[in-house]
């Protein structure tokens, strides 16, 4: 039977009613195949997975292909996002076996969980060359039975790679010399027709940039910068961004970010949220504030979930057909703006009679401002309204920890950065979740959905972006309690996936084992969990004065300079902190009465610090009766910070090594500027 029908997983609940028998990830269902002996058969994806869902609709909604898998396998379906663990090892083994990998991701293992066949998407029938899925199931039961000596050797050979992989050796810090090579070698991958890097697909690379723009504010890199201006414009101007309602897709199909992949993905959007917000602070470029608050109300419209979280994804499909709710043809903008209107929309979107997406459709490209915003304006919000009427895209409302913890800073930097006071309540009621619903006597819980945390557990990203998260509200609203939670987390970091070189292991020591540890420092399409632990053991030692946290960060950054030489767009968000830590960071504590002006116009000065992985925070002084003189919630970097001459001052200090209070925004530039 099919044992999907009580699961938390969106993904997981598309198949349940699949006539294949699918189980959950669990030891019954790796006991089932040894009382059988029969191989498992194990499908991973996810709910806004346009291929998922053809491959599901060819072949796990078909009658005889079900029947053949339930006589032949136990068969598994597990969610990537909810187990990122089981996807990272057996997607090594993938991309290790087949030289790719991605999803659908379909792999058969022995009933001790080691495998020996790998593959993505497979059609129903041959085509171009590639077998149908059938006849790889009749394969793969005939080796079973009559070459199993065969089969046990690929496993083992498969395991003893997994497991010769697994470990990293330090290799040195990342100086100035490495951060600069970084540059250059991006320089190298970049696309100057078309900006971004490398060849289609391209995926957004908010990491990558977020590096780049921390190198130029630190060194004023012109490269740097020309790389960063370049592919945030492309970017956000193409078709990969939602010019009605905000937000970006996964990916753009195309070298020229013309056609996206239109399954939109919280942890994107919550990245390019904070990229665009810290662009516009950085170069001015009013883009930035554009984007970065669509980008923001997307989220909050679109993803919010009633519990206070954001949900994962939006599919890519509406009706069964991939772009549909967002791509439009000439007659359609006539038919909802009129024949003047329609006109002038199509020629500035780019919609043109033979389409530049399928079926005579276009995406909205928005390349050049239009020259009347006011018009501009109006035909938006009337494209949006029409576009309400049509079949939404599927959303995925489970809530993942790592990616709302991405969410939580983005939210609450952009909102303090934009003068956007409902972003950083948005952050904060996001992270009242997290913490009221996925945190457990010190551990995290993966994910949750309607107010439910699941089972499984958090792993190494969870606790640093959620950690992150933490920290930034400690910055938005200087409420100290924030920076207890994020203790706890990073102690549970520290003490649970240390892989004993100064990196770091993304499941904890007491997780389930799996046929190999996973341990990847590399970025993908968000931060690697080491990645992630260093940016935020980097943030609390910059409020407390932690050298233990200090410590652990740049020992992590020791670990992938191979990794950074090599192949920086696989290591940005490490390359980021590192910028961070040369720099600094920059620590700004800005006191004074909740009434006095002045103490708004030091904050707003200190927010637009363009320093690499500044630090601002801004409380009471230490003389307010009651306030600001101690406790659990105290924030160190504020303590015994006081006014100057009576007034609101500010302290820049680094390694909690301060320069003198300044009481006037001049002076502050003065000192941020050094």
């Amino acid at each position: 039977m099919n044992r999907l029908a009580d699961a938390t997983s969106p993904y997981l609940l598309q198949h349940k009613d699949n006539p294949v028998h699918w189980w959950e990830w669990g030891p019954d269902a790796f006991e089932e195949a040894r009382r059988r002996d029969v191989p498992v058969l194990l499908s991973v994806g996810y709910a806004a997975c346009h291929w998922c869902h053809v491959m599901a609709h060819e072949s796990f909604e078909d009658a005889a292909t079900a029947a053949f898998m339930n006589d032949h396998f136990v068969n598994v379906k597990v969610d990537r996002e909810e187990r990122p663990d089981v996807d990272a090892v057996y997607m090594q083994a993938t991309t290790a076996m087949t030289g790719q990998g991605g999803w659908p991701m379909t792999v058969v293992l022995n009933p001790d969980g080691e495998p020996f066949f790998a593959g993505t998407y497979f059609p129903d029938r041959p085509r171009h060359g590639q077998p149908a899925f059938t006849q790889v199931l009749q394969a793969l039961a005939d080796a079973w039975r009559d070459r199993r000596d065969e089969v046990s050797t690929v496993a083992a050979d498969v395991r003893a790679h997994l497991a010769g992989t697994a470990g990293l050796t330090g290799e040195g810090d990342l100086g100035e010399e490495v951060l600069a090579g970084a540059v250059d070698t991006l320089s190298g991958d970049f696309d100057r027709r078309s900006a971004g890097f490398g060849a289609a697909p391209k995926f957004p690379p908010s990491m990558t940039l977020e590096f780049l723009l921390r190198h130029q504010a630190r060194t004023g890199s012109v490269l740097a910068g020309e790389m960063v201006d370049a592919t945030c414009h492309a970017m956000a101007r193409g078709g990969m961004y939602d010019q009605v309602g905000g937000g970006f897709a996964r990916y753009s199909v195309d070298r020229d970010w013309v056609v996206p992949h239109f399954e939109k993905m919280l942890y994107d959007n919550a990245q390019l949220l904070g990229l665009y917000a810290r662009w516009w602070r950085q170069g001015g470029d009013p883009l930035g504030a554009r984007v970065a608050r669509e980008t923001a109300d997307f989220l909050l419209a679109e993803l919010r979930t009633p519990e206070g979280g954001l949900a994962s994804a939006l599919d890519a499909d509406s009706e069964g057909v991939e772009g549909r709710f967002y791509a439009w043809t000439p007659d359609q903008l006539v038919e909802v703006l009129g024949p003047d209107d329609g006109a002038w929309a199509a020629a500035l979107l780019d919609v043109t009679p033979r389409g530049t997406f399928e079926h005579g459709t276009s995406t909205l490209q928005l390349r050049q401002d239009p020259d009347d915003p006011e018009r501009w304006a109006s035909v938006r919000s009337r494209l949006a309204q029409a576009r309400a009427g049509r079949v939404r895209p599927a959303r995925d409302d489970k809530v993942v920890a790592a990616w709302n913890g991405l969410a939580v800073v983005s939210l609450a930097e952009a909102g303090r950065l934009l003068d956007e006071p409902r972003y950083v309540d948005a952050a904060v009621e996001t992270a009242e979740l997290l913490l009221d619903v996925h945190l457990h006597d010190g551990r995290l819980r993966r994910v949750s959905r309607d107010g439910v945390a699941g089972r499984h557990a958090g792993v190494l990203e969870d606790y640093a972006c959620v950690a992150h998260g933490f920290l930034a509200l400690v910055s938005a609203t200087g409420d100290g309690r924030w920076l207890r939670h994020a203790g706890v987390l990073l102690d549970a970091a520290l003490d649970r996936f240390p892989a004993g070189d100064g990196g770091f292991h993304d499941t904890a020591e007491d997780a389930e084992t799996l046929v190999a540890r996973p341990r990847d420092p590399s970025d993908n399409a968000s931060p690697s969990g080491q990645s992630a632990l260093v940016h935020a053991l980097l943030g609390y030692a910059a409020l407390t004065g932690s050298g233990r946290h200090r410590e652990a960060a740049e020992g992590a950054l020791r670990t992938v300079r191979a990794l950074a030489e090599r192949v920086p767009r696989f290591a940005g968000w490490s390359l980021a902190a590192a910028e961070a830590a040369l720099a600094g960071p920059l620590e700004v504590a800005v006191v004074g009465r909740a009434d006095d002006p002045l103490r708004d116009e030091l904050e707003a000065a200190a927010r637009r610090a363009v320093s690499p992985g500044a630090v601002v925070v801004v409380g009471p002084p230490a003389s307010a009766a009651g306030e600001g003189a101690g406790g659990a919630d105290a924030v160190p970097l504020l303590e015994h910070r006081d006014l100057l001459d009576g007034h609101a001052a500010a302290y820049v200090c680094r390694g909690m090594v301060c320069d003198r209070p300044v009481g006037t925004v001049e002076e502050l530039r003065e000192l941020l500027a050094r």
